[in-house]
């Protein structure tokens, strides 16, 4: 039996409980705030990370804390707000609970009921069946991950500093970014500056400038939602920094210190790398597919519900789903995808809001409808490309755009203050402040950077161990 949102007993507030501390998420609860509603968000982080600009807490240029609000502190002035951090593991969609993962050694809830239910879960990387590639080639969409990338990524200079042969210094100083959109063009670029620029005469051994930086997509261009002229001078911008643009390449296999390409036409090819950085496809949280069992819903192959053109899940009028867990109907009875950006978590996000208290005061509210403003990326310091609304930009002010743009849609006044200082300092100085490696050593006994004799043995059982 489908349900309708209950907005009619007076004897206690509606309950909206909001899955997702992202930018979808956060902005319900914001529009929320000072509803006649008792909000419950439900986060298995305590903060809320700006995506956008994890890339460069991998590459050393911002910290977390410059780029993360805690969720409490966002809404610490809200009373109809409550945080809490969880794990949700279901639904029960009959009986209008979410259902927590069980945690008995502190007596916690095991769900929470609602009235009106958002779920804005987000998405992850997709490895393309090859989740085993995952430990190898990590990804920087998450704090934790991002965390992980700096850390190799410094450790790759690090042990090529300590290397003794020639071969396995060359592995330590190549690094591969497998994905030719925006966050993989960003991070190529910002480790060639930070191979050419920022580390230059920091060691005694190695040039940091011998460093080989390529960036491989299966697609014939790079940024394919741009427009073509604007991917060209990405490419060329990249390629004057060094990175090696490889287009119309598949990564077929990736091991330990290794990535094996195939081009159309020619035999695979292995590339030796000790360090492998993954930005190729996203695929929405699990929470979609289990939306759309419980509900009977459609769900495509990168696991996102068909939800209706309101963004409510079908059958189901009294849930909502947002960004990148979802495909929308459009008016013709068609299903459309937006793309997985900021801009389109923000603006469902500000929709599901509205909508929600439009039925609490008996309004009707018109379908979503998506405004694209437009793209983005930067390549590296004062270069960039932008199109914007058909306005084509590129350069320096390009660059001016895109700083303005996510200082703008960063939260939190002191962390837009931060990271504008930090800019400046890095703009004019050419440093990164964050070049810290926080991950442990490398033991003796794994595949990587051990000079000598351990390192050739180590680099050949990987190579047995791999895929080829």
């Amino acid at each position: 039996m489908d349900h309708a949102p209950d907005t009619s007993s007076p004897q206690s507030l509606h309950r909206v409980v909001v899955i997702g501390g992202g930018f979808g998420g956060v902005r319900v609860v914001q529009g929320l705030r000072n509803a006649n509603v008792q909000v419950t968000l439900i986060d298995r982080r305590n903060f809320h990370l700006f995506q956008p600009l994890t890339y460069q807490i991998a590459t050393g240029a911002l910290s977390p804390g410059q780029v993360a609000y805690p969720l409490r502190a966002l809404f610490k002035s809200a009373p109809n707000v409550r945080v809490l951090l969880a794990e949700v593991s279901g639904f029960d969609l009959a009986g209008r609970d979410v259902l927590l993962a069980d945690v008995p050694e502190i007596g916690a809830p095991t769900s929470v009921p609602y009235d009106t239910l958002v779920v804005a879960a987000g998405s992850s990387y997709s490895y393309f069946g090859h989740d085993d590639w995952a430990d190898i080639a990590p990804e920087v969409k998450s704090l934790e991950s991002a965390l992980t990338v700096r850390s190799r990524i410094l450790s790759a200079f690090e042990q090529a500093e300590l290397t003794v042969e020639e071969s396995i210094r060359q592995e330590e100083m190549t690094f591969v970014i497998v994905g030719g959109g925006p966050t993989g063009v960003e991070v190529a670029g910002q480790i060639a500056e930070l191979a050419r620029d920022t580390l230059r005469r920091n060691f005694r051994n190695i040039d940091s400038r011998d460093a080989r930086v390529l960036l491989i997509d299966a697609g014939d261009r790079l940024l394919s939602t741009f427009p073509p002229s604007l991917s060209a001078k990405a490419a060329r911008s990249l390629e004057r920094l060094g990175v090696e643009v490889m287009v119309n390449h598949m990564v077929v296999g990736v091991e330990p210190r290794a990535v094996t390409v195939a081009a159309n036409g020619a035999e695979h090819q292995r590339i030796p790398t000790a360090t492998t950085i993954w930005a190729a496809g996203v695929k929405a949280s699990g929470l979609a597919d289990e939306l759309g069992r419980a509900a009977g819903a459609e769900v495509d192959r990168d696991g996102r519900v068909t939800v209706e053109r309101d963004l409510t899940l079908p059958g189901h009028p009294e849930v909502m789903v947002l960004g990148d867990m979802v495909r929308v109907r459009d008016d013709r009875g068609g299903v459309v995808s937006l793309p997985g950006v900021a801009p389109v978590a923000i603006q469902q996000g500000q929709y599901a809001a509205r909508l929600i208290r439009d039925r609490l005061e008996n309004r009707s509210t018109p379908a979503f409808r998506y405004r694209d403003k437009g793209n983005l990326a930067t390549i590296g310091r004062a270069r960039a490309v932008a199109d914007i609304r058909g306005l084509r930009l590129s350069g320096f002010l390009a660059w001016w755009v895109w700083l303005g743009v996510h200082l703008w849609y960063l939260i939190g006044f002191q962390n837009r203050l931060l990271v504008i200082i930090q800019w400046s300092i890095s703009f004019f100085t050419h440093g990164r402040g964050a070049r810290l490696v926080t991950e442990p050593p490398p033991k003796a006994d794994e595949a990587i950077k051990t000079p000598g004799r351990a390192a050739r043995a180590g680099a050949a059982a990987s190579a047995s161990r791999g895929r080829g």
